[in-house]
């Protein structure tokens, strides 16, 4: 972590701390990347220091004008989860650029970006369900992929699969969307919604995909299926051939969920990204029949394992802490406000949802 002054900041810093206002209210939580336009914010607040994290969200490291040489070295060496995440995306990224070229995918270099990562951070689940936050529209595609990698991994863990099916579960996350790289550049950085013959074009990534490990020895069948069936669902709705349940293999189905929720909570060129705790309704209802309830549910019980006494973020603005948790409905407990007499139920109020935890 590194206290700078405001105007040593740059876009694509990473805030290490809550920045407090003078009623000492947060202003930016913990974790923001930071923009041009929240500069203006955090000066228009009379902001004066910061603290933010050693590496941009870019992954390149950061190094602010006026430090020494060696307190740069010396955040940097100490590295934390986050950081070691960012450099995977930035791996991913030269890796994706080189099969565009042409190149053939090298899995033992996509193994050293996402297993070591997998083993940090499958301990660490709260900094795992919150990746989401670092994914920035231009550089969405490598978050999503390294981020369903990670995911896929973690469910697999919590539904008791091996040691190696979980590796392997992380691969089929990490290399799902390999097929993107075979798709025209221009659709992958539309800024709008796709047409119906660009769309029908992306879908073709999975079997793109598929293609491209087919013949990789060192990946299981299920890892192989699982990439050319993510995008499957149990009710026969999903793509590239609209197969069903018992047709689609395990694999597939773990992928499928932690590739719907990580698209969902993330910022994309064309699309506002979502709280979490509202996106995993959302799979719950519109998603039931043809996603795995089973995955769902962990991802659920894990990402809502409040405790009495957490402080959360609420869609209208509102913070508050959860005194009482309804267990039909994790996601929507009674929530006393902060700073006022008021309780509040989730579950009486739909419009309104937890944005975040705060701690």
């Amino acid at each position: 972590m590194i206290r700078v002054k405001l105007h040593q900041l740059q876009e694509g810093c990473i805030l290490a701390e809550d920045v407090l206002g003078k009623t000492k209210k947060p202003i930016m939580p913990k974790n923001t990347i930071v923009t041009s336009t929240l500069l203006n914010v955090l000066e228009k607040f009379l902001i004066e220091e910061v603290c933010v994290e050693p590496i941009l969200a870019n992954g390149e490291p950061f190094r602010p004008a006026e430090l020494p040489e060696a307190y740069h070295e010396g955040a940097i060496n100490g590295e934390n989860l986050i950081s070691l995440y960012l450099k995977a995306v930035q791996k991913y990224k030269k890796a994706f650029q080189s099969w565009q070229s042409g190149s053939p995918i090298d899995i033992a270099e996509v193994r050293e970006i996402i297993i070591p990562l997998l083993d940090k951070f499958i301990h660490n689940k709260r900094e795992l369900l919150i990746l989401y936050r670092y994914a920035t529209k231009e550089d969405y595609l490598y978050h999503h992929a390294v981020s369903v990698g990670l995911l896929a991994g973690f469910l697999a863990k919590q539904m008791d699969y091996s040691r190696g099916d979980c590796y392997q579960i992380a691969l089929a996350g990490v290399l799902s969307d390999c097929g993107m790289a075979k798709v025209d550049k221009r659709i992958l950085t539309k800024r709008f919604a796709l047409t119906t013959s660009e769309y029908k074009e992306v879908q073709q990534h999975a079997v793109f995909g598929y293609r491209m490990v087919q013949k990789i020895t060192a990946l299981k069948q299920g890892v192989k299926l699982a990439i050319l069936q993510h995008h499957e669902r149990n009710d026969g709705s999903g793509y590239p051939f609209g197969i069903r349940d018992q047709q689609i293999h395990p694999y597939s189905k773990i992928v499928a969920v932690a590739d719907v929720y990580h698209a969902m909570t993330s910022e994309r060129l064309y699309r506002r990204k979502q709280s979490p705790f509202k996106a995993l309704e959302k799979m719950q209802i519109e998603q039931f029949g043809k996603l795995s309830m089973e995955a769902i549910k962990v991802l659920l019980d894990h990402l809502a394992s409040f405790q009495i006494g957490t402080l959360v973020k609420l869609s209208n603005g509102e913070t508050g802490e959860i005194i009482f948790i309804q267990p039909e409905e994790p996601t929507r407990p009674i929530v006393k406000l902060a700073n006022k007499k008021e309780f509040l139920s989730l579950s009486e109020h739909r419009d309104i949802y937890i944005e975040e935890i705060i701690h």
